[in-house]
């Protein structure tokens, strides 16, 4: 396999999972669990850009934030995912460097800090859409609007989420620092929970927005903006399906540009799940990348092989 960039965008579900309490021990060993594959990717030669997400974390912040106002000053959003980007970035970073010690592969690991630049009118800035934090039966949700005036929306069938603001990136402000640093041989970790969202100003300065950015939008950009060859986005589920979870459910294992835009404009792929993945594919691709593979964390160095997954292409 030629040595090539691969972002791969690993999600926070697979760090805080939905039927665990989440506490620190857990979230180190999922950390350690979801790093299997990227090893073995090291192990190949590859250059490896990990991004991640930050959706139950991010939620379980706010709550901390609300409950504790009385106490502290509050925090803004942009802040909180500042902070999870250092405390999640700390776990992987770590643990990926005591994994790849075992392997006797000596490589520097790097956690860096990445701003996001969106607009500051994006749409969802009025219309929030991003689920965050924990699920909340539908007798709690006129209280928890009322308590602390949230907005929840359904999420699928699974209960109801608070949903925060969601612009979508334009750029990476780091995008050049994580280059050099990829060119030598350091494997980066950045744009955790998809960055943090800033703006520029009238007079071109950065300023935060308190909202969080999707992240599998956020790591299509950052492989745009690396010039990386691949884009590796990990899920629940090994593949893509249509008709996903009805008798006619079909799984595919592979998808072209123009099959992937058609069934995305079937509905095939909600915009709470499967949706956000396969446009930040078409972005990649659209804009020069060459190939997406969309896996499970635990099949990540199978698909890579071409054994299972979905893989999207231009042809």
């Amino acid at each position: 396999m030629p040595h090539k960039t691969v972002v791969i965008a690993l999600g926070g579900n697979a760090i805080t999972r939905e039927f665990e309490e989440g506490n620190i021990y857990q979230q180190f060993a999922n950390t350690r669990r979801s790093l299997v594959g990227v090893v073995a990717l090291v192990e190949q030669g590859q250059r490896i850009v990990l991004s991640h997400g930050n959706g139950p974390q991010v939620g379980n912040a706010l709550i901390r934030v609300e409950e504790t106002r009385h106490l502290v000053p509050p925090l803004p959003l942009g802040v909180i995912v500042a902070d999870l980007q250092g405390g999640m970035g700390y776990m992987l970073q770590q643990s990926l460097l005591n994994m790849l010690h075992r392997h006797g592969i000596q490589k520097e690991v790097v956690t860096l800090i990445t701003q996001v630049v969106v607009h500051p009118d994006d749409p969802s800035i009025k219309n929030p859409t991003k689920f965050v934090g924990p699920f909340y039966p539908p007798e709690k949700v006129e209280e928890l609007q009322h308590l602390h005036g949230w907005v929840l929306k359904e999420d699928r069938g699974r209960g109801w989420r608070r949903v925060v603001p969601s612009p979508a990136p334009l750029e990476i402000v780091e995008k050049n620092v994580i280059k050099e640093l990829v060119a030598n041989d350091r494997i980066v970790i950045a744009a955790g929970g998809g960055g943090i969202p800033v703006y520029l100003d009238r007079e071109e300065r950065l300023e935060g927005i308190n909202a969080v950015i999707d992240k599998d939008l956020s790591a299509a950009i950052l492989a745009r903006d690396i010039e990386a060859e691949e884009l590796v986005i990990l899920t629940g589920v090994e593949k893509v399906a249509i008709d996903f979870a009805k008798p006619t459910q079909r799984w595919l294992d592979h998808l072209t540009v123009a099959e992937a835009q058609q069934y995305l404009a079937e509905g095939q792929f909600p915009a709470g799940s499967m949706g956000p993945k396969i446009r930040g594919a078409l972005n990649f691709l659209e804009s020069g990348g060459q190939r997406v593979v969309i896996t499970s964390i635990e099949m990540l160095a199978e698909a890579m092989q071409g054994k299972t997954g979905t893989v999207i292409e231009k042809l």
